[in-house]
Formats: structure tokens, C-alpha cells, sequence
């Protein structure tokens, strides 16, 4: 079981090349099981990138968005009240991006790998991260 980061979940569905092949294998093997998860925290993110102009869509956020959903193996990831608790209750050392927080948080919730290429994130002894 896997959580994808925001970046993961963009170049996974847009931009595969920009993935290691590390993160390519464990996305893989997670799709044969229909396990690979993302935050609904992310789509926020993807929506403010495309607003700053940060991020360049071919095609409306909404319908990128419902694009991603379409796919079978993709699973949305409500932040619940006991994720958004625990991102702030995340032990350690950790930098303030609430995202991030809620990513990690998720991952951590549901005993999962978070596939991301933050740094700061997988530094962070206390989520298992793969990239």
C-alpha cells in the first residue's frame, strides 16, 4: 500500500519520466493490487499550483482532477478529523507545511509507504518513504 505525494501523483499521471525508477516500481506493484492512495489534500495543492500559475495543466483543474478519479486503481483519501489530529501531532522534528503534515500523516494513518522526492519528508524518521 502506498501514498503518493502531490509531485508523485502529477508525474505519475502526466509526466512518468520525471519519476525514479525506484518510485516506478512500487507504484507498479501497487497498481496490480489497487492499492495506491492519494490525500484528497493533494487535489487542494494541484488547485493552488495551477492558480499561481506554478502548474500548466492541459485541461481545466476540475476535469484533471476527475481524470485522476476515472482511473480504477487511484484512491482518493478524505483528510478525516483523526488525520488532520494526528498531522499536528506528528512527533519529531518537521517543517510547518500543513500539506505535507496531512500527507505524512496519511501515510502514517494507514501503515503505508508515501512515495515522494521531498527531502525534508524523507528525512523524517517517522513515515517509511520510498523514491
Amino acid at each position: 500500500m502506498i501514498v503518493l505525494d502531490t509531485h508523485a501523483w502529477i508525474w505519475f499521471v502526466s509526466s512518468p519520466a520525471y519519476l525514479s525508477e525506484t518510485a516506478k516500481g512500487i507504484i507498479d506493484a501497487a497498481v496490480t493490487e489497487r492499492n495506491v492512495f492519494i490525500s484528497a489534500i493533494s487535489t487542494w495543492e494541484v488547485a493552488i499550483l495551477v492558480s499561481r500559475g506554478r502548474l500548466e495543466l492541459t485541461m481545466s483543474v476540475g476535469d484533471w482532477v476527475a481524470a485522476s478519479e476515472a482511473i480504477p486503481f487511484l484512491n482518493f483519501v478524505p483528510v478525516s478529523n483523526s488525520i488532520a489530529l494526528k498531522s499536528v501531532e506528528l512527533p519529531g522534528a518537521l517543517h510547518n507545511d500543513p500539506a505535507d503534515r496531512i500527507i505524512i500523516a496519511t501515510a502514517v494513518s494507514m501503515g503505508a509507504i508515501l512515495v515522494t522526492k521531498d527531502e525534508k519528508i524523507r528525512n523524517y524518521p517517522y513515515v517509511k518513504t520510498v523514491w
